[in-house]
């Protein structure tokens, strides 16, 4: 029980903007990414990075179609330094790519910085300090005029520096830390003085990066948090207006999306999320929810695993399975409700040969980023006919009738409830071929068309069969091989039956293709329907022997 303890929190005070604007905008084009996996992801790891798997992740970020990467802290520590001078004088960096490196407000720390970019072709140089209530009152104990000076200080020693790097295309960003915790008067007088002495302009705009460093109030608020400070600066044009979301309550993804809408130009985070605390925010969901909308990321997807298996090697954290878009279950489909829609839907986007996706529960195809169709669909206690139906038709290419799906689902069904366990392709293909495809007592020894008889026109078989160890052998007519073959059972062995159905499909493309045909033949006087499948690689065999099949289902 928690009592009354929600009473020593108090709610985070709205923003008062008569006339919001963001509420009605839409995200129309991606923002400027920037990843900072190998800073704000590797400092909130267990064990950080090695060499290694800096340069690991580093690639893979580039592959991915990154335009600027944060890749240290090189004042911090050696380990960064040195990943900063590798990649510089080994030529990793790309020509279009700009790397960023993070510094606080101290002399010492800025020079160590300026001295890690010499020979860099494109750097941001990113300075902070944190601007929060709670920071100067109670971490710096200092007043609103020393937490400004702190962050102009280290400006003017950046521009002083500056001349070190006069080979290299240099540009600035500054970050009030812990933004979302900050006055926004405040905030914007800070940001304001350090935009003057960086001599800001629309020909060579200044970074200027809002962090969420606590993720304090609900996405609403955040985004008005962005519009004020967009509508704020006294040159809006002299800004890139950039976010770094964390995700303390969970909505970092969705407190992005609004800011986005508010005015925000670029976004820092990682992937997967990875970060302090609960994390930052994760670019790979914010760069497919964009992709969902018909919006072009600009960083690519297409291969999920690859980036999961980057992230995990190099994070040594595992993705979750539950993980929007990545995790191995999320596009997997146990609800038979769901399984039968899902089915359904693919199979209308195939018959309409559309390029558009539409498929209920899949709000993405999972080609698109890599993923084939093999999980979409599994089957378990919870599942209905359509999961083991897709099962058979998309590893096994057998399309049965909808009351073989329904006989065989109701056996796949006492076996998931008896065991607990998931229902793998393997062990439906079993059941199936159980059930539906029998040889005894009824076996197929030998079976041709002689043609057609010149007076009735009709076809003409030839059969030999094996029943309880004998030898039948007959010839029969109808109006087609399956039709004289009906017939011919039927008036050798005093079988009472009809053919109600018949259909067949090809199971490979190959040479070596065969044919699955399925029948349904009724019997008590058409009150019950028992099903059978033939496969073989001749189209006129194949429904002879479900024929076969599905007279072993009822002939002792």
């Amino acid at each position: 029980m928690m009592n009354n303890n929600y009473n020593k929190y108090n709610p985070y005070p709205p923003i008062n903007i008569p006339n919001r604007q963001w509420p009605n905008k839409t995200i129309s084009k991606a923002p400027t990414w920037c990843s900072v996996d190998l800073r704000d992801g590797n400092q909130a790891l267990v064990e950080p990075m090695d060499a290694s798997r800096k340069m690991k992740m580093f690639k893979q970020l580039i592959q991915m179609g990154f335009k600027e990467i944060e890749i240290g802290f090189p004042s911090a520590s050696e380990t960064d330094y040195n990943f900063v001078r590798e990649l510089i004088l080994n030529n990793h960096i790309p020509s279009d790519v700009t790397v960023q490196v993070l510094t606080q407000s101290r002399k010492v720390l800025i020079d160590k910085t300026i001295e890690s970019l010499k020979g860099c072709h494109k750097a941001i140089i990113h300075l902070y300090n944190s601007t929060s209530t709670l920071q100067r009152e109670i971490v710096f104990k200092e007043t609103m005029d020393g937490v400004k000076k702190i962050a102009t200080d280290g400006a003017k020693i950046i521009v002083d520096q500056l001349s070190k790097l006069n080979h290299s295309d240099i540009r600035l960003q500054y970050s009030p830390e812990s933004f979302t915790g900050t006055e926004l008067p405040y905030a914007l007088e800070v940001c304001e003085a350090v935009l003057d002495v960086w001599n800001a302009t629309e020909d060579k705009p200044v970074i200027i990066n809002l962090p969420a460093t606590v993720e304090m109030s609900t996405p609403n608020i955040h985004a008005d948090q962005i519009e004020w400070m967009g509508n704020s600066f006294s040159n809006r044009n002299s800004v890139i207006l950039s976010l770094h979301p964390h995700n303390d309550r969970g909505t970092a993804i969705a407190a992005t999306e609004l800011a986005l809408m508010a005015g925000a130009d670029r976004v820092e985070g990682t992937l997967f999320g990875n970060g302090e605390r609960t994390g930052n925010v994760d670019l790979v969901t914010l760069g497919l929810n964009l992709f969902t909308q018909g919006i072009n990321p600009n960083l690519d997807f297409s291969q999920i695993n690859d980036l999961i298996e980057t992230a995990e090697f190099c994070n040594r954290l595992p993705v979750h399975e539950r993980h929007p878009y990545a995790g191995s279950l999320v596009h997997t489909a146990f609800s038979g409700s769901h399984q039968d829609a899902i089915r359904k839907g693919m199979d209308a986007i195939e018959k309409a040969n559309s390029d558009k996706w539409s498929v209920p529960y899949l709000p993405i195809d999972p080609a698109d980023i890599g993923r084939d169709y093999e999980a979409i669909i599994r089957v378990n206690s919870q599942s209905g006919k359509g999961g083991t139906a897709w099962i058979l038709e998309n590893d096994h290419q057998i399309r049965l009738p909808k009351g073989a799906e329904v006989e065989l689902s109701s056996k796949i069904q006492k076996i998931a409830d008896t065991t607990g366990n998931e229902i793998t392709s393997d062990i439906i293909w079993k059941i199936f071929s159980e059930n539906f495809i029998i040889d005894e007592p009824f076996t197929l020894i030998n079976f041709n068309v002689e043609g057609a008889n010149r007076e009735s026109n009709l076809e003409i078989i030839n059969t030999k069969i094996k029943y309880k160890n004998k030898i039948f052998e007959f010839s029969s007519q109808g109006n087609g091989p399956i039709s004289a073959f009906v017939n011919g059972i039927r008036e050798n062995f005093d079988l009472q039956f009809t053919l109600e159905d018949f259909g067949q499909n090809t199971r490979s493309a190959t040479s070596k293709a065969e044919a699955a045909a399925y029948v349904e033949l009724k019997v008590e006087n058409g009150q019950k329907s028992i099903f059978g499948c033939g496969i073989n690689t001749s189209i006129t065999l194949a429904p002879i022997l479900a024929v076969i099949s599905a007279l072993n289902k009822f002939k002792d």
